[in-house]
């Protein structure tokens, strides 16, 4: 099982050599997952369990975590690593460097086979996230991003399609073009809100800005969904999301030219002792995010604490 993706021609221009080589990481990393998880995607059982009620958990999500895992040691053995589905390690609050990973994102609509999932890495530098990869495997698109340096888009070919758990399946990647929010602002508003997590919060905030609805399964799959405009919000006023949620999808969509904070409007940080993300995610067109920080900071403010 082997991810080829050919750097030689496709490398995301603009980046300096040291990030371009920690995409390239983190590219691999999600890619190889992908393999892994892909052909449980095609199989009868898909080994689910239960972490808790109504958080299912399949061995797509341990093989996609071994595979990423595997990648991030060989190439960044130094750096402490944050997964869903790994104990934390012990001194993470004393890191600088950490890979945030969500292996399968949207493990309920892996279930449901309806395309809504991807693969998570992200890297956070002191408590901020710097760059990031996000595949989704069905159809295969591979986001990349650097916060503050640019975001590239990616169709991932599989050889192999219908390979089963056990089977060989390659992939081959690019090549890349830039991907960056459109300037136009659409007529209509589109707000993008979880296919699995509803929450009368989110139907208060679509009203309040009169937005469309799109539904969508995964944290990664939203954003992107933004990133390539095809919606232009994303709220999700609760207090269970985790860093490995939020970490690569945030530095995709903000490389692209988005915003991405707390219902509150604060930065989302990296590296603390507990995972949490508190008070939820806002992600969006930066000229949208401007608009609607007042109200989605007063329509949430009661559910997650937020000091008016």
């Amino acid at each position: 099982m082997t991810a080829r993706i050919d750097w030689a021609e496709s490398r995301p221009a603009g980046a300096s050599a040291a990030t371009a080589a920690d995409l390239e990481a983190a590219a691999q990393a999600a890619v190889e997952g992908g393999i892994a998880a892909r052909p449980f995607y095609r199989d009868d059982d898909l080994g689910i369990h239960h972490k808790k009620a109504g958080d299912p958990v399949t061995e797509a999500d341990h093989a996609a975590n071994d595979a990423i895992l595997g990648v991030l040691r060989a190439r960044r053995p130094e750096d402490l690593v944050r997964s869903e589905e790994s104990a934390p390690p012990p001194d993470i609050a004393a890191a600088n460097r950490l890979w945030v990973v969500d292996p399968l994102d949207g493990t309920k609509e892996f279930i449901a086979r309806n395309g809504e999932f991807a693969m998570m890495v992200g890297l956070a530098v002191a408590g901020a996230t710097r760059l990031g990869a996000v595949l989704k495997p069905d159809p295969g698109r591979l986001y990349l991003g650097v916060a503050s340096g640019g975001a590239w888009v990616a169709d991932v070919h599989w050889a192999g399609e219908d390979a089963r758990v056990g089977e060989d399946l390659d992939a081959r990647v690019g090549p890349f073009v830039p991907l960056r929010l459109p300037e136009e602002h659409p007529a209509t508003l589109r707000m993008v809100r979880s296919r699995s997590h509803p929450d009368p919060l989110i139907t208060a905030v679509g009203e309040a800005l009169e937005a469309d609805e799109v539904l969508s399964g995964s944290v990664g799959v939203k954003c992107s969904l933004i990133a390539e405009g095809q919606a232009d919000v994303y709220v999700h006023p609760v207090p269970f999301l985790k860093e490995w949620d939020t970490c690569a999808p945030e530095a995709v969509l903000r490389g692209a030219g988005g915003r991405v904070t707390d219902c509150a409007g604060d930065p989302l940080t990296y590296g603390k002792r507990e995972p949490a993300q508190p008070r939820g995610i806002f992600a969006a067109r930066a000229d949208t995010w401007r608009a609607a920080r007042g109200l989605v900071r007063e329509v949430t403010s009661a559910k997650l604490g937020i000091e008016s």
